[in-house]
């Protein structure tokens, strides 16, 4: 007997090939038959509260999407070993030629939250304690802030100066600290609040993060 949240999806599926795949028939055709070409390379954390296209308002074939724990960004690392978010951002860059990439942190991130934890590594976290010392240098930041004796205020700037240190580590890459010099390829830096539904970016000119919708207006 399927599991009942699986039945869910199941609904779900069928809901979408009689209602929204037929809504939509020519534009999946047109990217089957064409390859994908989309708008900008959006890097997001795994946490299941965070939809790129929801919150973005866009459609399929609009984002190539990397999605990992905390929405991190390892930097550049010219070995042979596997790197998947390596991978699809030379992908992204390389192959796809996108101008554009994002790298979207969010509130309430289990992944920052961990980083001031005490947690045991065992042989069934391995892996998620070392890709959370990404983390790390954010940390050291956020402790060194106003924000230092307030959990819920040192959580909250901790979760945005990582999106900044993963900015950085972006131009580690060759492929794409080149177009960045170049002016071909441009980095943006979001952070989503979850229970207002807004998202900000980084202004790296002041230093800040405003109002994406803000930011659009001015355009």
């Amino acid at each position: 007997m399927p599991d009942k949240k699986i039945q869910e999806f199941e609904r779900g599926h069928e809901n979408f090939r009689s209602v929204k795949f037929k809504q939509n028939e020519s534009r999946f055709k047109e990217l089957s038959e064409n390859g994908q070409d989309p708008k900008a390379l959006f890097i997001g954390c795994s946490d299941s509260r965070v939809m790129p296209a929801m919150i973005t308002g866009s459609q399929a074939g609009d984002l190539f999407i990397i999605r990992n724990i905390g929405n991190f960004v390892a930097p550049y690392q010219p070995d042979a070993n596997y790197h998947a978010t390596a991978s699809a951002i030379e992908y992204a860059v390389s192959v796809l030629g996108l101008t554009d990439i994002i790298v979207c942190g969010h509130s309430h991130c289990g992944a920052i939250a961990a980083l001031y934890k005490d947690i045991p590594k065992t042989d069934e976290n391995i892996h998620t304690i070392k890709w959370l010392e990404l983390g790390e240098g954010p940390k050291r930041v956020a402790m060194m802030s106003e924000h230092k004796n307030n959990k819920e205020a040192l959580l909250r700037y901790t979760e945005k100066v990582s999106v900044i240190f993963q900015l950085e580590n972006l131009l580690t890459y060759p492929a794409v600290k080149r177009r960045v010099d170049k002016g071909e390829v441009f980095l943006h830096g979001w952070y989503y609040d979850m229970k207002s539904g807004m998202i900000e970016c980084y202004d790296d000119e002041n230093y800040e993060f405003k109002p994406l919708a803000q930011e659009t207006n001015k355009d």
